[in-house]
């Protein structure tokens, strides 16, 4: 746990230790750059096939403490820290685009996973894997998305994000009233934005390099819509959507399952953008019986 900060200390919800002290650490050779990239990941459980579990947009592996145990009780499960993301190392000079987290992505898999995947995304994570499967069709069995972004593209504006506007954007976002407060917008139930809840979903902001990479993610454009694509997805796919979403809504919900062949959406109750913290155990049936 050495790549964790002091402040892991404080965790307090049995979930968030246990995973704290389940991270592990792989250095990764890529393309990206001629030194390996240190890469934090989580495997429990044993199974057939892998479940592979992405988790969204300035987040880690810790928003999947609650659900990833309940998967492994049945199958193989890892979650990653995607490139410029989480707890994995962010080398200077190198491009955290969606480019290159699908490159990194794809080198985690082939040096730890190497066999096909059932994977999982949830909202950025969504993006992620329907960009991983149409790129590597052969590395996926299966897809699921929950409350998934990849449908409207966002704002042309990141991209003419420069000094002091990109330092001062990353401080807005690291502003501890600004997180509680999307953290509470992204949960049905106000009671999940605990103080647990909070210092899970700020401790990689302590990483060195956190807001640089965030800056080039951001400045590089993020990902964009994959409407043009989705009918290109040959994975069965299950679309989960809280129908309480307050961040993205749930008419994006309806075009996935419109668009994407072979799909299935199912509509989960009380539960807002991240149902895998606010109702794991059913969000976790429903993967399970896919």
């Amino acid at each position: 746990m050495s790549f964790l900060p002091p402040e892991a200390k404080n965790l307090s919800e049995s979930s968030s230790i246990t995973l704290a002290q389940q991270i592990q650490s792989q250095p990764i050779v890529t393309p990206l750059s001629s030194q390996p990239i240190v890469t934090t990941y989580v495997q429990q459980g044993k199974g057939e096939t892998p479940i592979l579990l992405l988790h969204g947009f300035d987040s880690s592996v810790f928003e999947f403490r609650r659900l990833l145990p309940l998967l492994a009780e049945k199958q193989e499960t890892w979650a990653v820290d995607l490139l410029g993301f989480g707890f994995t190392e962010r080398l200077s000079g190198l491009s955290f685009s969606p480019e290159a987290i699908k490159t990194h992505l794809y080198y985690f898999w082939k040096t730890l996973i190497e066999q096909p995947v059932i994977l999982v995304g949830a909202s950025m994570g969504g993006a992620t894997a329907i960009d991983f499967a149409l790129t590597y069709p052969e590395t996926v069995t299966k897809l699921i998305l929950i409350d998934s972004a990849g449908v409207v593209k966002p704002p042309a504006i990141g991209k003419f994000m420069f000094p002091p506007l990109d330092t001062f954007s990353t401080a807005f976002l690291s502003n501890a009233w600004v997180r509680q407060n999307i953290s509470r917008t992204a949960y049905y139930d106000k009671s999940f934005a605990s103080v647990d809840a909070q210092l899970c979903a700020a401790l990689h902001l302590k990483c060195q390099g956190w807001n640089q990479a965030l800056i080039s993610f951001t400045k590089s454009g993020g990902y964009g819509s994959f409407v043009a694509q989705l009918a290109q997805l040959i994975q069965p796919t299950l679309i989960l959507w809280g129908e309480n979403d307050q961040i993205l809504g749930t008419q994006d919900a309806k075009l996935f399952s419109t668009l994407i062949p072979n799909s299935q959406l199912i509509w989960l109750k009380n539960c807002g953008h991240v149902p895998h913290l606010e109702c794991p155990q059913l969000t976790a049936q429903y993967i399970l019986d896919f």
